[in-house]
């Protein structure tokens, strides 16, 4: 199984602890190694749990305007934005069973990236546009797009995997979002031919299309 970037060492930072801990309860006393057992086998669950949050499967890209991220659709609105314009934004949250390695819904340029502190309100809030994020701004065959990586309660960083001036393909891996939480696409709307999802949708990053883009 593939381990997104920048995570080993979450998973290493509790396994290898784990198996020290299981050895030492072997070898003291008995009426200490039900104790430390126990932290191992504590220790070895949350290696679980991070080998499950880390993930980062393959995936067949899909046709049109693809999902940045796994999860559930939580808005769609129509706004005008300072960089893009008339926009047609995208909002998807992840859960801690989604994958979290996120992806660039189009092929294009980097023209700016962005890291932005914030607070940790939950992602499924309105006031969590005020949470740490990262702003990509990408230059497309449609047009300026703008992606949001939005921090949660738990996610405590978000680590892009491109830089300003990198020219990215479809479906390629920008960045994850540690243990969180929330991405917003925003589209030029009169780019946009029809939104392929709805409210409550659940979509796969790099697979499931999101829009139909004008010819």
């Amino acid at each position: 199984m593939k381990i997104a970037d920048g995570c080993k060492s979450w998973i290493y930072a509790s396994f290898f602890p784990a198996i020290i801990f299981l050895i030492i309860s072997i070898l003291i006393p008995e009426s200490f190694n039900s104790v430390i057992f126990l932290i191992s086998v504590f220790l070895f669950l949350l290696t679980v749990f991070f080998l499950m949050f880390f993930r980062d499967p393959e995936r067949k890209i899909g046709d049109e305007v693809i999902a940045c991220a796994d999860g559930k659709i939580r808005e769609i609105t129509t706004l005008k934005d300072k960089e893009i314009g008339e926009s047609i934004k995208i909002s998807t949250f992840m859960n801690v069973q989604n994958v979290h390695v996120n992806r660039i819904p189009i092929s294009g340029d980097i023209k700016s990236i962005e890291h932005f502190s914030g607070f940790h309100i939950p992602a499924f809030k309105k006031e969590s546009e005020k949470n740490e994020r990262v702003i990509m701004i990408a230059e497309t065959s449609i047009g300026k797009i703008k992606i949001v990586l939005i921090a949660g309660t738990l996610a405590r960083r978000i680590v892009p995997y491109v830089k300003k001036g990198d020219n990215v393909k479809k479906g390629s891996r920008i960045g994850i979002i540690r243990l969180g939480s929330r991405v917003d696409v925003y589209l030029p709307k009169d780019k946009v031919k029809r939104v392929c999802v709805k409210v409550g949708d659940r979509i796969k990053a790099g697979e499931d299309n999101i829009a139909e883009i004008n010819a």
